[in-house]
């Protein structure tokens, strides 16, 4: 993507230091740059804006700012650079536990805007492919429980091999243009209500 369509928003209380980062991202070929400095609800400012990537730059964030900041990283889901004078070991810890993509200790130069937007936003991509990679696992995992199940519910009831009764769900699931795990789960449910003391 190139820095002239990145829509980037930067957040900064100090007018001065944010005009000076606009400047910087401007020259850096970044065109669409919103300045926000009251921090004042700020969530529906950021969901308003609808940023490709946030620039945040603190001076000497406290415990409870960069807690406020942490959380809002996690719920807005976009690339976020931070930038701060200085830190301790603990906060880099929860910056990168609340998925801050580029947490940046020693302040802003104008000269390190683009690389650090850059890596921001590939290290953001990785994260979310990777998340995204294990939440289609776990829901793999837990269809196969459920076919599994299933199965074994069907070879007890009908005395019918494993191989019987996944034959039989997959027939069934393409008979009715179905999942064969929405058939597994129909089954198991079915099962619960007409044996509520069994173990489906």
């Amino acid at each position: 993507m190139k820095p002239s369509s990145l829509n980037v928003l930067v957040i900064d209380e100090n007018r001065i230091r944010a005009s000076i980062i606009e400047e910087g991202l401007r020259e850096s070929g970044y065109d669409k740059v919103t300045i926000v400095e009251d921090m004042f609800g700020l969530a529906r400012r950021i969901a308003d804006i609808n940023p490709d990537v946030i620039v945040i730059d603190l001076e000497n964030p406290n415990r409870d700012m960069l807690e406020s900041f942490f959380q809002l990283s996690r719920a807005v889901r976009r690339p976020i650079a931070m930038f701060v004078d200085k830190s301790d070991e603990a906060s880099i810890e929860a910056a990168v536990d609340a998925g801050v993509s580029a947490y940046i200790v020693d302040g802003l130069k104008q000269e390190r805007v683009r690389p650090i937007l850059k890596m921001a936003i590939s290290r953001f991509n990785a994260f979310s492919r990777l998340t995204r990679e294990l939440e289609e696992t776990r829901g793999e995992l837990e269809n196969r429980k459920l076919i599994d199940r299933a199965k074994g519910m069907l070879m007890r009831t009908r005395g019918i091999s494993e191989a019987e009764a996944y034959a039989l769900l997959r027939r069934t699931a393409m008979n009715q243009n179905r999942k064969i795990v929405e058939i597994a789960q129909s089954l198991i449910t079915a099962a619960s209500l007409l044996d509520p003391g069994g173990d489906a």
